[in-house]
């Protein structure tokens, strides 16, 4: 990993409909710009590891909280009513006013998890804005992807998933039932589904060895805001159309783009980022073995990616 940086600018973008992006820019600031895009929906920046993926002297590397959670604000669950506008193609037209606020012209997209669905949407919007994409994790929004990691993927967690669909009502989605219960009225409503969700989501993340299930956020207003924002974007299919992203995945050649992922992350299956990669022209799939949702090898790997682009190194299509 590179040297652990502080940011040298931090900001609030300012948008239209009322939210406020917190945004935050490190490495050089004249270096080639690259973006981060976190995972959840709304987990947010963190402490900032993210950065140490990238060569500080080579990167202006830009990262921001995405509307609803970390310090942008207001959080999702303190404007319920607001909800509805929290959208995939609300988080791109943020990314694209960030980048004019920014006077970027285009930038490496760099998402683990949720972030690279966001990252594939914004690539098939704005090409021209995209130089490379490195990805971890991968996921597209598929609807086939959430109605696994919410449905299928109880067949491996048979006890948790009975807990998780208790009280669901017949042919109803398990995640549709916590979306609408995560916006109820009642605050003890809102809090019990936010914590059957939470102790779901520890419990099916991976079957790597590393793995240690408990509590994801201990913090009870992160743990309903947490769950209130992957449950809305999950019971929507993220805003995407069934399968818009693989369908599409075909303009993305001439981006060139490198995909990891461990093969023992059971809530996401390795098919996914196979048929991306199947489908997408100049693509690199990078499958670690001994590892599930977004373990060392795998961030080792995007971050050699990344110093590759910066230092112009060719990817191996595989």
């Amino acid at each position: 990993m590179h040297a652990d940086v502080e940011p040298f600018d931090t900001g609030m973008l300012e948008r239209p409909d009322g939210n406020r992006i917190h945004w935050e820019t490190s490495g050089n600031p004249t270096g080639r710009p690259a973006l981060f895009l976190h995972g959840g929906p709304g987990s947010g920046l963190g402490s900032g590891g993210y950065r140490r993926r990238f060569d500080p002297d080579r990167y202006l590397i830009v990262g921001f909280d995405q509307r609803g959670c970390g310090r942008s604000t207001p959080w999702a669950i303190d404007d319920l009513d607001a909800l509805d506008t929290n959208t995939t193609q609300a988080l791109i037209a943020d990314i694209e006013a960030l980048r004019e606020s920014l006077g970027i012209e285009a930038w490496l997209v760099h998402g683990i998890s949720w972030g690279s669905t966001l990252a594939l949407a914004y690539a098939l919007a704005h090409p021209e804005r995209v130089t490379e994409i490195v990805l971890v994790a991968v996921t597209t929004g598929a609807q086939r992807e959430i109605d696994w990691i919410t449905e299928g993927v109880g067949a491996v967690f048979p006890e948790a998933w009975a807990r998780l669909a208790a009280g669901v009502e017949p042919g109803r989605r398990v995640v549709e039932h916590h979306a609408e219960r995560l916006r109820d009225p009642d605050p003890a409503v809102r809090r019990s589904a936010a914590e059957r969700w939470d102790e779901w989501e520890s419990t099916h993340v991976s079957l790597d060895p590393a793995w240690r299930p408990g509590p994801r956020h201990p913090d009870d207003r992160q743990r309903q805001n947490f769950a209130t924002l992957v449950t809305h974007y999950w019971a929507a299919d993220c805003f995407l159309g069934a399968d818009e992203v693989l369908e599409r995945a075909g303009e993305l050649a001439g981006i060139p783009g490198v995909l990891v992922h461990g093969r023992r992350d059971i809530s996401g299956p390795a098919v996914t980022p196979w048929l991306l990669h199947r489908a997408w022209p100049g693509s690199r799939l990078e499958i670690v073995e001994e590892e599930g949702h977004g373990g060392p090898v795998e961030i080792r790997i995007a971050q050699e990616a990344i110093d590759g682009f910066a230092s112009g190194a060719a990817t191996t299509v595989r």
